[in-house]
């Protein structure tokens, strides 16, 4: 048997402002079931052959039918990836919605603002609570 190879899942921490961000979009799984009811990051896998950015704009527009611009990447602890689970690792930009209006479109069926103090106020799946820990350490005025 040959060994199973990581797959990577690009995701955005869509903010309202990328230097001094207060608010966060935060979306709930509705599948798989083992998921469904935990709050996560959009996003997805990459596929075979596509560029990482690529495949998180590919992803924001399926799932929740918005074009974004992307800011600075939230760097993980393995080589600046984030641990999923196993065979997954995930890669995290800081994002603004640049078109559309942010809706539950696929494996979502609830999306949320969170404003100041509230970025860790969800159940987030627990591989995301050490990354929006790392996000409110980033951005001080998430935390007024």
């Amino acid at each position: 048997m040959s060994e199973q190879q990581e797959r990577l899942v690009v995701a955005a921490a869509i903010v309202d402002d990328l230097t001094l961000p207060t608010r966060l979009l935060t979306a709930r799984r509705s599948e798989p079931p083992e998921l469904a009811g935990g709050w996560e990051f959009p996003g997805g896998k990459v596929e075979a052959g596509e560029r990482p950015l690529d495949a998180l704009h590919r992803e924001l527009r399926e799932e929740l039918g918005v074009a974004v611009e992307v800011g600075g990447e939230i760097t993980g602890p393995l080589d600046g990836r984030w641990p999923l689970g196993p065979g997954l690792t995930m890669r995290l930009w800081l994002a603004v919605v640049a078109d559309g209006v942010p809706a539950p479109l696929e494996d979502h069926d609830e999306l949320r603002w969170l404003g100041p103090g509230e970025w860790a106020a969800v159940p987030w799946l627990p591989a995301d609570v050490a990354v929006v820990e790392a996000l409110i350490a980033r951005c001080p005025s998430a935390r007024v």
